[in-house]
């Protein structure tokens, strides 16, 4: 991952992990109901359809945008405000109940949004809004 900032790695690491989250969620529910189906993903992490596809979007458009260092960077602290706010409205709702009367989340399903949420704001704010320039060494004389 060398020579890619901070953002750049989360876009990429986070889009691979969300999109295969996704992906592993349609094995356990596949169901759009309101919630429908909801099943744990090694019985652990509540999903549906609708989770299923969140997860899937949101990984998409990381990997979409980890080659760009300004559109990362947007990306990170972008999904990670919306995943702190996911995770808190999720503790509010409370364990084994929905988001906008689809999205089932429990506990686990906050926490893990609250620590997507925190390593996305950090990669964010941790990459300088401009690059650094890069120096190349003058030649030497022969």
């Amino acid at each position: 991952m060398r020579g890619r900032s901070p953002a750049q790695t989360y876009a990429l690491l986070f889009g691979i992990t969300l999109v295969g989250a996704g992906i592993v969620g349609f094995f356990y529910s596949a169901d759009f109901g309101d919630p429908g189906h909801v099943d744990g993903v090694l019985g652990i992490l509540d999903v549906n359809g609708w989770h299923n596809v969140v997860h899937i979007a949101t990984g998409l458009i990381g990997l979409a945008v980890a080659g760009s260092y300004a559109n990362a960077r947007l990306y990170a602290i972008g999904l990670g405000v919306v995943y702190v706010a996911i995770a808190i409205a999720g503790f509010i709702a409370g364990d084994g109940h929905t988001l906008l009367s689809i999205v089932p989340v429990n506990t686990e399903d906050n926490l893990l949004h609250l620590l997507i949420g925190i390593a996305g704001l950090g990669a964010g704010l941790g990459t300088p809004a401009v690059p650094a320039p890069t120096t190349t060494a003058p030649p030497e004389a022969a």
